[in-house]
């Protein structure tokens, strides 16, 4: 199963959280305003403060803000600036750490759909995620949805074995 780490969710909750707010907060603020771990929520912040997404300032007024526009920001960057690079196999972002890379016939389409995972969550901001009744994710996963399935009514099918 391919899963996120709980680390992640957080970080994407928390992410979240700020998007909707319009002043800095503490990670003690955070942390309860997403009914998360404070533990955790420090050390998610220090990771997305690392990777540039989030900025903190110390002191009175301090506490944490957006570096940039959610609108500006992939959900792509909060899981890199957390797990690293989107990799679905070992070879789809490491050469040469696979025994069976150079007989390998799957590697060039784990490399495709990596890919086109990656691009998918490319696709969607954080300000997506903060507005989840925006309709513009469904949009989105409607593209990758597969086709619906035809029904033709029995009475249809009794008509076509008459003829």
């Amino acid at each position: 199963m391919l899963r996120l780490s709980k680390l992640t969710d957080y970080g994407t909750v928390i992410m979240t959280t700020l998007a909707q707010s319009d002043c800095r907060r503490s990670a003690t603020d955070l942390a309860a305003a997403a009914n998360l771990p404070v533990d955790a929520a420090r050390k998610v912040l220090k990771d997305l403060a690392r990777a540039g997404l989030v900025q903190s300032e110390r002191g009175a007024h301090g506490g944490y803000a957006l570096a940039r526009p959610a609108a500006d920001i992939s959900v792509t960057a909060i899981i890199e600036a957390i797990e690293g690079p989107i990799a679905l196999t070992e070879c789809s972002i490491h050469d040469h750490r696979c025994e069976i890379e150079q007989s390998c016939g799957a590697r060039s389409n784990w490399h495709l759909i990596n890919r086109a995972v990656r691009m998918a969550l490319e696709q969607v901001s954080l300000a997506d995620m903060a507005s989840p009744g925006s309709g513009r994710i469904a949009a989105l996963a409607r593209r990758f949805a597969p086709p619906a399935p035809v029904t033709v009514p029995a009475d249809s099918i009794q008509r076509m074995t008459r003829a």
